[in-house]
């Protein structure tokens, strides 16, 4: 990106955060008069119309904020307005604290990252330059051809400073010959995916442990460095920083590429998936946390899903509740629940012995109705399973 382009999109930055702070400040100050008003007489709102009045009393009074583009203006104050009724809507609904989104806070200039949304209105893409309201033109090194005209574009850093434009676009299905596979799909820890077919098994790649000596050392220099309160950080302390956000934007590009590559093999190779609804919250308070976190399931499944969705397979959620008690074979239920040492699943009613994820991964298909006949590594009800390895 070009100095001149850095510095129009900074100079842009600077306004659209002046006013979200101004949104800030004006939302507090009528909470603060309705907190005064106990008989609800009189009360003010901070609504759309509100806000929008206030844009253009300020660009009408302020030149500085007149020399900028009203677009990304006018869509910092939509994200306000979205961002204050979710949160009045959660506590409206008594959600619990954990559960709020939270009233939009002030952005500070050291910490809030750059992020300009732009409409139709205000972009337009020309000899492969991107070229913003206000003048401001950049010319993007593109990943891939956009597939329809984009209706909108968010131009954004992140927190190594790398810029980023990030295109809208109708969505496309790409659909795929029809194989007549099914696949069941079990979340797991010792592997992140053990499915019905040995072939389509995901093992635990481990991003996070091969990076651990190298995080651990720049924490050290960050703590040897930290600034005390109320002072700036210093050179080495902003180097450190860096360098362990770069190891972490690593470990996430690289989970990220095998949980796509992984997903892509299983959509292709299969018409029908039946996957856990797991929810892996509840892994962060217990001591598998940090394999847990590194395993990445949520991410894993949220790129299965979408590749799904992109080429037209059809995914079925099963809830995970008594997976692991249940038999594929029968459906008898375990009168207790297996520990996590007991790695083999032996069903008490018909005597079925099975790998523990393996069997969960069979549960799938049936409770999504799927044939297991027709699921590789899945046998005919009533056909004897394999011996545990």
């Amino acid at each position: 990106m070009s100095s001149t382009a850095l510095v129009a999109l900074r100079a842009e930055w600077d306004r659209c955060r002046w006013l979200w702070n101004e949104s800030v400040a004006k939302s507090k100050q009528v909470h603060a008069q309705n907190r005064t008003r106990p008989d609800g007489t009189g009360k003010q709102t901070c609504g759309p119309a509100q806000l929008d009045r206030m844009l253009t009393e300020a660009r009408r009074s302020t030149p500085w904020l007149a020399e900028g583009s009203s677009v990304p203006q006018q869509q910092i104050i939509r994200d306000f307005g979205k961002s204050r009724a979710k949160s009045l809507k959660d506590i409206k609904e008594r959600l619990p604290q954990r559960q709020r989104a939270g009233m939009p806070g002030w952005k500070t200039k050291r910490e809030a990252l750059p992020s300009l949304n732009y409409t139709r209105r205000g972009f337009r893409l020309k000899d492969g330059r991107l070229h913003l309201a206000g003048g401001i033109v950049v010319t993007p090194v593109w990943s891939r051809q956009l597939p329809a005209a984009p209706s909108s574009v968010r131009v954004y850093q992140d927190s190594l400073g790398h810029w980023y434009a990030s295109f809208v676009v109708p969505a496309e299905v790409q659909p795929l010959p029809g194989t007549g596979q099914v696949l069941g799909i079990d979340w797991g820890v010792r592997e992140i995916a053990t499915t019905t077919s040995d072939g389509h098994d995901l093992p635990h790649p481990q991003h996070g442990t091969k990076a651990r000596a190298k995080l651990g050392r720049y924490d050290r220099m960050m703590a040897r460095r930290k600034p005390k309160k109320g002072q700036a950080a210093s050179k080495g302390y902003r180097q450190a920083k860096q360098c362990r956000a770069k190891t972490y934007a690593k470990i996430a590009r690289q989970r990220q590429d095998t949980a796509r590559k992984w997903a892509r093999k299983v959509v292709a190779d299969h018409d029908a998936i039946a996957v856990e609804d797991f929810k892996p919250r509840f892994l962060a308070r217990s001591s598998m946390a940090r394999k847990a976190a590194d395993a990445a399931i949520g991410a894993t499944k949220k790129a299965l899903l979408e590749m799904a969705r992109k080429h037209g397979r059809i995914v079925h959620l099963v809830h995970p509740a008594h997976t692991t008690m249940d038999c594929a074979r029968c459906g008898a239920r375990a009168k207790h629940a297996l520990p996590l040492s007991e790695r083999t699943y032996t069903c008490t009613a018909c005597g079925a012995v099975s790998p523990r994820d393996k069997n969960s991964a069979r549960v799938m298909l049936v409770r999504a109705g799927l044939t297991p006949a027709g699921a590789e590594g899945v046998r005919p009800l009533g056909a004897p399973l394999p011996e545990a390895a």
